[in-house]
């Protein structure tokens, strides 16, 4: 995510904000663009929530590019709320977009989530529509350089990788590449959590194969590199977060650096996420803190991981109720070529944090 870009607006006073950067994850607000809202006319692009002056330049300039965009911002929004359904901070704060709480405005360990997630994201969804031919101006990646292996042979659509990263980067990070962002300890953090999330994004390119044969036989194999679905590199993403670094800005030689709080502690690889700021247990809800606390969340009784009762609720117990599903059942395939069923009901006892 790199060039020349404009002038981010300089960000307006805000008391319950502790940074001193104007978020660089305000575009997520492209989630709540109306589906029927039309991107076809360059002055529509001004309209666009959270998008600093070069987002909105890159938006006039490939105006087909902001659909995949706005695709790209609520996969953010779902994935992250997904991946963190278990824990007591579930990302649910990026609904908030583009004002934030702040757990994500602050430099804590979720921001760095975020950051990651995101630019994995908006790589990721460019890649894939170009292999869907969403995008006129790529197409499929590059075919390979080495040879295959026996019995295989290149083709199919490879997932663009190389575009997806060369464009994501350039509209995901335009933020942080400002003069104005003031906290260039902030500006760091989040340039490299991002870096952090396009790595995963690399590692999770792998070969993808599909047989040909007699009967099925299997005889000759035609492969193509393509991504892992983005669930997966957001598991991945969420290892790396659970086992970020806390750093402080510091002068290293000519320049201040991130480095590990703890003096004793290796320097941070390039694929480990950091963070400055430490964060609440989130149980109790503090909106200084940017916490919306567990009180009313499900748990999992019989569980010993982070949504268990005990976990999830803090201590203050729990809340059984009992909740009747309707669901099919007695299902029966009929020649040719229907299924019929009938509608059960069933009875299950969840339990919810006092």
């Amino acid at each position: 995510m790199k060039r020349a870009l404009h002038p981010l607006p300089v960000c307006l006073p805000a008391v319950l904000l502790l940074s001193q950067i104007c978020s660089g994850i305000k575009w997520l607000a492209l989630s709540q663009t109306p589906a029927s809202m039309p991107i076809n006319r360059t002055h529509h692009c001004k309209g666009l929530q959270g998008l600093v002056s070069a987002q909105v330049q890159l938006c006039r300039s490939n105006l087909e590019l902001m659909q995949t965009v706005i695709q790209a911002a609520r996969e953010v929004q779902k994935t992250c709320q997904k991946t963190f359904g278990d824990m007591r901070w579930n990302c649910s704060s990026i609904e908030n977009a583009p004002h934030f709480p702040p757990d994500l405005e602050r430099g804590t360990r979720e921001a760095a989530f975020v950051y990651a997630l995101a630019a994995a994201t908006i790589s990721h969804t460019i890649a894939r529509a170009c292999t869907t031919g969403d995008l006129r101006y790529c197409s499929c990646g590059p075919v390979p350089g080495q040879a295959p292996e026996p019995g295989h042979r290149w083709g199919g659509c490879a997932d663009n990788l190389h575009y997806g990263l060369v464009v994501g980067t350039k509209f995901a990070d335009a933020p942080m590449k400002t003069k104005k962002s003031r906290s260039q300890a902030n500006k760091l953090m989040h340039l490299h959590n991002s870096e952090v999330g396009r790595q995963a994004l690399r590692d999770a390119l792998e070969l993808k194969c599909k047989c040909h044969g007699v009967s099925g036989s299997c005889s000759i194999r035609t492969c193509w590199k393509g991504l892992q679905d983005l669930k997966n590199i957001a598991m991945d993403l969420k290892i790396k977060y659970l086992s970020a670094t806390k750093v402080v800005h510091r002068p290293m030689g000519t320049r201040k650096q991130l480095v590990p709080k703890d003096l004793d502690i290796r320097p941070v690889r390039e694929n480990e996420m950091v963070y400055l700021q430490s964060s609440p247990d989130f149980c109790s809800r503090s909106e200084k803190q940017g916490s919306f606390g567990t009180q009313g969340r499900q748990c999992n009784k019989t569980s010993s991981g982070s949504d268990s009762c005990d976990l999830m609720c803090c201590g203050r117990g729990y809340n059984p109720y009992v909740e009747t599903l309707v669901e099919k059942c007695h299902c029966k395939y009929h020649w040719c070529c229907y299924v019929t069923c009938k509608r059960c009901e069933r009875t299950v006892e969840r339990y919810i944090c006092k």
